[in-house]
């Protein structure tokens, strides 16, 4: 009768462990799936940056600077894996390309240039969602692993806090601000 008692003790306690992982590989799995978001929605920008360019050159030959400082900055943003302080130099860089857009009234009222501004608005806006979300299911994943009784089989199993998605103090204020698009 004991080792009934005992087994079936053992029994309960395995399917409790069992629970508790696979509902902290289902909220690892989303954290991971915000962090592929957010490295999608940079892949985005960074591709639509080379369209930007071309478009602007037609109209602002003279502004070489300009355009190699944003073509320099998106090819360190582009490379590697995303790095707020080459982010944040991108930002920058693309907003001096944005301004060009008031410097010269005929690219402004370009067609092809006012649809890649509300694309690259676009972007960004889904970018600082897609940063939201990732928070939101690090804080479900952290308070999953850290809740009881979670905590107690958690380390064993190999799960361990995550990052929030946080921006340095190069990037406040910079990165994640909307362009100020202007028609």
């Amino acid at each position: 009768m004991e080792i009934i008692v005992v087994g079936a003790v053992l029994l309960v306690l395995a399917l409790v462990v069992v629970g508790i992982y696979n509902r902290l590989v289902a909220l690892r799995q989303n954290v991971n799936q915000g962090v592929a978001d957010i490295d999608a929605q940079l892949r985005q920008r960074h591709d639509l940056i080379p369209n930007l360019v071309n478009t602007v050159k037609g109209y602002a030959a003279h502004e070489a600077g300009t355009l190699e400082s944003v073509i320099a900055a998106r090819n360190a943003a582009a490379s590697g894996s995303p790095d707020s302080a080459n982010e944040a130099q991108l930002r920058v860089a693309l907003d001096k390309l944005l301004a060009l857009g008031e410097a010269y009234p005929d690219l402004k009222a370009s067609a092809n240039f006012q649809e890649l501004q509300r694309e690259l608005g676009d972007v960004e806006d889904k970018l600082a969602a897609a940063r939201r979300a990732l928070n939101a299911a690090v804080s479900r994943y952290n308070t999953g692993i850290e809740s009881f009784p979670a905590i107690l089989f958690a380390g064993m199993l190999g799960f361990r806090e995550a990052d929030f998605n946080k921006l340095d103090d190069s990037e406040r204020g910079v990165v994640d601000a909307v362009p100020d698009v202007k028609f």
